[in-house]
């Protein structure tokens, strides 16, 4: 066959696990080597010894097993492990370059710097840990002593249950302030969900592995999803089984994505209109009467109409989408046929062990409440929750609890006081962190004296990155934890690096979307290259420095003493492996619950093996458990949430609950606002802006916080970048109606202001949509990052999804201008 890109991709996925599924063209590996020997901080390594360390990719929350190849001291390649039961093989391209970030010079910090000029210009003095260290902690103590400990903030990008997540969160708890933040995405967003429809508030858990038929509305399988090596090696292992027992994948994505491209069905609805659709394939199984009578009937609330203890009448979920949810409805709604709605469903009920699924692109970027639980209602129809192959209910980790923090009346006061952020209140009463509304009100007036920044560079990487960056302005003292010269450490005061993922011990607590309990564990390959710190052994350091009851809070010597604290409760639990896994994959074992556990005598003895595989994990699953599963106030799944409805009522105060429902933005009246419904966005139907612009996550592009290492650069085909010009995708139908061609140059602009890019026309586009890749646009880094096409993010408009408050990326209107 001919090996042009898509049959690349169909050779690759259809493979043997492990391989690197990039859409990456063979052409050019004589490129980037000719490339690469212009790039000074890339020298010929040196002769010496070849070893191999196993460890765990921490660059993203899938924590894949990596093998790095080193020769002598110097990492040389690093390749997916074949014995980790996360990714068994499977790397993506970003974990593949790795050691670019780790070499790049141009893009570290080499030691912590204190500015010297103005915000931004760029210049620093170097100066010693002692100083810096002493600098941030007597910012601190004075924050204290004048009595306002709340104005003490953090923006984390950490894994939420990671050990150094905590440890900052635990910072923050013991000086007093309730302002630590967290990056958003989708986690935020699948968390509210399980919280509102299933009481829990354990990891995402999903049996894809076991699923025979996947309908994922908008998730990137195969464009850097969840854990990509994990989701490489499945989309493998599904395509390479028998006809009969071939796992069926719909994608249901408005642009003919490399996952759309490859699985069995697209679906393109209009952007913003996927909950319409999950709700018009929920009518058909309610109409038909394919959904699961035993667990409907048996352990679910809100089914059918009710009558609650105050003799109230209420309206259930199937009443509600047999009325307003019909196919031909939701045609009008989604642009999606009738017919091809009432396939689906049919299908989705006919197959054994079904699943659906909700997200966006890598998972970056958040979703709306109502559509996640939309979706989720159609895993509770078929009866897939807990179930092989579906959507499974998890705790969390037997991992020991640190001592309790310490809190003097400072802290105790502090804690008291409104989140900046609005966060928890009655018109946020889910949400756990809101950065727009914090940068927002720092914009409006409200006091930040010192903000630690960790892992995260939200003027890049946030909706409304303009607002973010003057919010930061106005934040008198701003302490930067980076490895990295990104944006948002530019805006530093004082930058203490932190060690890049290759230099240092990380852990991931339960990996996104693992369906099973799974701790991994990274450990250093190298030693450190430049005067950096591990951020945690940072954090235990300032504590110390600021004295009192915040640094009897932080009693270890280090950060993998803190770790190794935490860690001995897996072995107090008992049970568990923490060898490589064998030959039958995880997955497999996990009905049967087959352990390959040699024992330990010590926790000693299993911590070593930890820090020598990269993880600990439990292979089994107790399956069809479901009268013990659901923590909500009903005891069962519920598909009318009894905490959204006293949230609401919470919110009104007795007063008039038509305001309250459109101060909270929610459209929907009666019993519909507890239920999964479409929420339709605002018309937005401003002629000056008549085109839809939707964000557009690429597997090979990085659209975190890191930038995206030079290799990739390299990888990306010059319809998507060419010299330092972003294309954006457009249908060639749309094209012609603005007099444009392929490559002609353009102003993309929104409300929120305009960039410069040219055109790509693609069939895969759907019409009146303009599709825009995430991840490039930086104004920091080196010469190979910095200045090369443009940032999304500085023209997409804020719009906030109801109840969960995060920031809705869908809604923004462009119009294209012609140069």
């Amino acid at each position: 066959m001919e090996l042009d890109r898509r049959n690349f991709i169909k050779f690759v996925a259809g493979g043997v696990g492990g391989t690197l599924l990039s859409p990456l063209p063979w052409k050019l590996i004589d490129d980037i080597a000719i490339w690469t020997q212009n790039w000074s901080w890339v020298p010929t390594p040196a002769r010496g010894k070849i070893s191999h360390i196993d460890t765990v990719c921490t660059l993203c929350s899938g924590a894949c097993g990596i093998t790095v190849r080193k020769v002598g001291d110097r990492v040389v390649k690093i390749e997916g492990r074949e014995d980790y039961p996360v990714n068994r093989g499977g790397i993506c391209p970003l974990g593949m370059a790795g050691q670019q970030i780790l070499y790049n010079e141009g893009i570290r910090w080499k030691a912590p710097m204190k500015r010297l000029g103005p915000r931004g210009s760029n210049r620093w003095k170097e100066i010693s840990w002692i100083e810096a260290i002493d600098t941030v902690s007597t910012r601190i103590r004075g924050v204290r002593q004048s009595g306002n400990p709340e104005q003490v903030a953090a923006i984390d990008g950490n894994q939420s249950r990671s050990s150094v997540a905590l440890l900052i969160r635990r910072l923050l708890e013991t000086v007093g302030s309730p302002n630590y933040l967290v990056m958003p995405g989708q986690e935020h967003t699948s968390a509210m969900v399980q919280l509102l429809m299933q009481g829990s508030d354990g990891p995402v858990a999903l049996d894809l592995e076991n699923a025979d038929f996947v309908l994922s509305f908008g998730c990137g399988l195969l464009d850097g999803w969840g854990a990509p090596g994990r989701m490489m090696h499945t989309w493998g292992e599904w395509v390479s089984r028998g006809p009969k027992e071939r796992t069926f994948v719909v994608q249901i994505d408005p642009r003919a994505s490399d996952t759309a491209m490859k699985a069995d069905l697209w679906l393109a609805p209009l952007p913003g209109t996927e909950a319409a659709l999950a709700l018009g394939i929920a009518h058909v199984l309610v109409k038909e009467k394919l959904y699961h009578k035993e667990f409907i009937e048996g352990h679910s609330l809100g089914f059918d109409d009710w009558t609650g203890q105050k003799g109230i009448t209420h309206r259930g979920f199937s009443s509600l989408v047999l009325e307003k949810y019909a196919p031909r409805d939701v045609e009008n709604i989604t642009g999606v046929k009738a017919e091809l709605i009432i396939r689906v469903a049919r299908k989705f009920a006919a197959a054994r062990a079904p699943i659906a699924v909700a997200g966006r692109g890598k998972g970056l970027l958040p979703g709306g409440l109502y559509e996640h639980m939309a979706v989720h209602a159609l895993n509770a129809l078929r009866g897939r929750i807990n179930k092989r192959g579906g959507a499974l209910v998890a705790g969390n980790l037997p991992l020991s609890d640190w001592p309790e923090a310490e809190r003097d009346s400072a802290a105790r006061d502090g804690l008291e006081r409104t989140r900046v952020d609005g966060a928890g209140t009655p018109h946020y009463p889910f949400a756990r962190s809101l950065i727009h509304r914090f940068s927002e009100s720092i914009r409006t007036g409200s006091p930040i004296d010192t903000l630690f920044i960790c892992s995260a560079n939200p003027i890049h990487t946030v909706p409304d990155s303009r607002g973010i960056e003057e919010a930061l302005k106005a934040v008198p003292f701003i302490v930067s934890l980076s490895p990295f010269k990104d944006e948002t450490s530019l805006m530093a005061d004082m930058i203490l690096p932190d060690h890049t993922h290759l230099e240092k011990m990380t852990d991931i607590v339960w990996p996104t979307g693992i369906q099973y309990p799974l701790y991994a564990l990274s450990r250093p390959v190298v030693r450190p290259i430049y005067g950096t710190r591990h951020s945690g052994d940072v954090i235990i350091s300032l504590a110390k420095k600021i004295g009192g009851s915040v640094a009897r809070s932080f009693p270890w010597k280090n950060f993998e003493e803190a770790v190794k604290q935490r860690a001995k409760g897996l072995y107090d639990a008992g049970g568990g492996e923490s060898s490589p896994e064998g030959s039958v994959p995880v997955w497999k074992r996990l009905a049967k619950g087959q352990s390959q556990s040699k024992g330990h005598s010590s926790f000693q003895s299993l911590w070593e093996d930890i820090k020598t595989s990269g993880c600990w994990y439990i292979p089994s699953h107790s399956f069809g458990r479901w009268t013990e599963a659901f923590q909500t106030p009903s005891g069962k799944f519920e598909f009318y949430s009894s905490a959204i409805e006293a949230a609401v009522k919470n919110s009104s105060k007795g007063g008039s609950l038509d305001t309250t429902l459109q101060e909270l933005g929610i459209r929907a009246r009666g019993d519909e606002v507890y239920m999964p419904h479409y929420e339709k966005p605002g018309s937005g139907a401003d002629k000056g802006y008549p085109l839809h612009l939707l964000p557009i996550e690429l597997i090979n592009l990085a659209s975190g916080w890191i930038g995206n290492p030079p290799f990739l650069n390299k990888t990306l085909f010059d319809y998507q970048l060419k010299g330092s010009d972003l294309f954006i995708e457009m249908n060639p139908k749309t094209a012609a109606e603005y007099g444009l061609s392929e490559g002609s140059r353009i102003i993309l602009r929104s409300r929120r202001g305009e960039l410069r890019a040219r055109t790509h026309l693609f069939d895969g586009a759907m019409p009146g949509v303009v599709f825009i890749p995430v991840g490039l646009g930086h104004t920091a880094y080196d010469r190979y990052l910095k200045g090369k096409g443009a940032n999304p993010y500085e023209i997409i408009e804020r719009v906030e999804d109801p109840l969960s408050g995060q920031p809705i990326w869908w809604n923004t209107r462009v119009k294209v201008v012609k140069i």
